[in-house]
């Protein structure tokens, strides 16, 4: 392991003063705070993380050295390593955190985490990159309620280049000019013991994320952009929660189509329950039961026999053979529903050939852009425009809005955005087939 420490020991008892500010700088400061930083020096960071000592727990015991480090640490870099390929439950096999002077390196199966992810929720600041898979890990096996402590690299490099999902190996290589390599990450990190490239490859996730945090810290306060960083990824940190909690009778929603009628959504939402159900239940991956291409065909067919279901959809024989007759009843229970008890159908979303309304919304979003200096991609996303039109197509209470668009965004979209949609209302429920 190059310019590396491999130790089962205590961290290093006297660390430079360097690493010490790295670790603790932010420990007793306003993590949101807009005050500019020294300029990081990149090579000096880099040096520190060649450097850093590397600390496997594979004990119990060991964990309370982590939390101690937590509990003192002001921001920690962290990555997860899993397998989830033929199971529901995601298989924790590894936890990489890297608190600035020291990498731990976490055997999750041998341990009880509880108070390892209560400890995390604590620190000031968890820098991660690409955050959605782990997250969800988290909150699955944390139960904790939702982290407001989240710094996601990823959504950080949005605001400075305009793309939306920058992997880890392409953000080192343009921030800090450092490779890394990442072939190893569809191996088997259940295997013990781990081979030495895997071990590097999982040590590299979090040994340069504190140089890349550092480094996109003090160009957004620069541009004055780390307040809005912030709160986007506090947002997303609470999506994620929301969509790891999702109810089973609600996980049709993932799949509905506005060209749905009220019976198909019915079916939809019979099979999507049914399917999460067994899924679970079974622990393998949804689409082990029944993959998303056979629900929809399934709801465009509405099978009534054992022969369309096999003819008419692409439904795995296994599963046609193990749960045909149950899901063949699924369908057949959502069929014979009264209407009244159909879910409601989904709202169209805007569409038009008359481009004036497009238009003058585009024109908005780009001033604004030009304004705050926040990419027009990042600055609006498609999904929450179309739930905006939604609101002031139907008149649906501001309430509404996308909680994407009460935050830092609120005061334009309701000084400047929602006139604009406003002053091109007809024309925004027409392309929604609303009669006016």
């Amino acid at each position: 392991m190059s310019n590396s420490t491999l130790t089962d020991s205590n961290p290093q008892e006297n660390p430079s003063d360097t690493t010490d500010s790295l670790a603790n700088e932010s420990a007793n400061t306003d993590i949101v705070s807009a005050a500019l930083p020294a300029e990081p020096d990149i090579d000096a960071l880099l040096d520190i993380a060649d450097e850093v000592a590397i600390t496997w727990v594979r004990e119990q015991s060991q964990l309370s050295e982590v939390i101690t480090a937590l509990a003192t640490c002001g921001r920690v870099a962290l990555d997860t390593e899993f397998i989830k390929r033929d199971t529901y439950y995601p298989r924790l096999a590894l936890v990489q955190l890297n608190i600035g002077d020291h990498i731990y390196l976490l055997d999750a199966p041998q341990l009880q985490l509880e108070d390892f992810w209560e400890a995390l929720r604590k620190v000031d600041v968890a820098i991660w990159h690409a955050c959605g898979e782990d997250l969800g890990i988290f909150y699955l096996l944390s139960g904790c309620p939702p982290l407001t402590n989240i710094f996601d690299t990823q959504i950080a490099l949005s605001y400075l280049t305009g793309q939306l999902q920058m992997g880890y190996q392409q953000a080192l290589d343009d921030q800090l000019d450092m490779h890394i390599d990442k072939e190893h990450s569809q191996s088997d990190w259940l295997q013990r013991p781990l081979s030495d490239e895997q071990e590097q490859y999982a040590i590299d996730d979090v040994r340069f994320l504190p140089a890349l945090y550092l480094s996109l810290e003090y160009e957004l306060k620069k541009q004055g952009l780390y307040e809005y960083v912030w709160e986007d990824c506090q947002l997303y940190a609470s999506d994620l929660y929301d969509a790891q909690n999702v109810e089973d009778e609600q996980m049709y929603l993932t799949m509905a189509d506005y060209r749905y009628t009220s019976e198909q959504m019915a079916i939809l939402q019979a099979v999507a329950t049914w399917r999460e159900e067994l899924a679970r239940s079974t622990n393998q991956p949804r689409t082990f039961v029944i993959k998303k291409q056979a629900v929809r065909e399934i709801i465009t067919e509405k099978p009534n026999t054992m022969r369309e279901l096999a003819h008419k959809t692409t439904m795995h024989r296994s599963m046609l053979r193990l749960y045909g007759d149950e899901l063949l009843k699924v369908i057949r229970d959502a069929k014979n529903l009264h209407p009244a008890e159909y879910p409601d159908c989904l709202l169209p979303p805007y569409r038009s050939k008359n481009k004036v309304l497009s238009k003058a919304v585009q024109q908005a979003i780009d001033d604004q852009a030009e304004i705050t200096g926040v990419p027009a991609s990042v600055l609006m996303r498609k999904k929450w425009l179309g739930q905006l039109y939604e609101v002031i197509a139907f008149d649906k209470d501001l309430s509404e809005l996308p909680q994407g668009l009460k935050g830092w965004r609120n005061d334009w979209v309701m000084q400047t955005l929602i006139p604009v949609i406003e002053a091109h209302k007809t024309e925004l429920q027409q392309g929604m087939g609303i009669n006016v």
